[in-house]
């Protein structure tokens, strides 16, 4: 992607790809924020917040806008479906081959230019499993 190419590298950018590229939680931005804290004591939270919109603009992360909760950030840009807990609001990845090529199938029932999809299963997270059968 040429967007991936021109983008400035600050130290404070570098720090939050590399952060958010060792976690596999698709952290909030106030969750990085929290995790950045530790490495640059000093950071804001608005500059949290403004370099992962330039960084997710960019197209060297995902920014996932699942299901009205905050949104979230993904270091993998590669397509990859996510699962979403209804309950608490955390999200996983989830490898689903598709029994066909999706973006192919949707562009032979429609006039748009299909260029990528996001696919996004619902359900609820061990924990909250656990919740539900303990108050049950």
């Amino acid at each position: 992607m040429e967007a991936k190419n021109k983008l400035r590298m600050t130290k404070q950018r570098q720090v939050i790809l590399e952060e958010l590229r060792m976690v596999k939680t698709h952290p909030t931005a106030d969750d990085m924020y929290q995790m950045l804290r530790k490495r640059m004591p000093k950071i804001s939270l608005g500059t949290v917040y403004r370099n992962l919109e330039i960084l997710s603009e960019s197209g060297i992360i995902q920014k996932l806008d699942v299901g009205g909760t905050q949104k979230r950030f993904d270091g993998d840009t590669t397509i990859h479906s996510h699962v979403r807990c209804v309950a608490c609001g955390r999200v996983g990845d989830i490898d689903v081959k598709p029994n066909c090529n999706l973006e192919a199938e949707a562009q032979k029932m429609t006039d748009y230019e299909i260029i990528r999809h996001r696919l996004e299963f619902a359900g609820l997270c061990p924990l909250c499993q656990q919740k539900r059968k303990a108050t049950a």
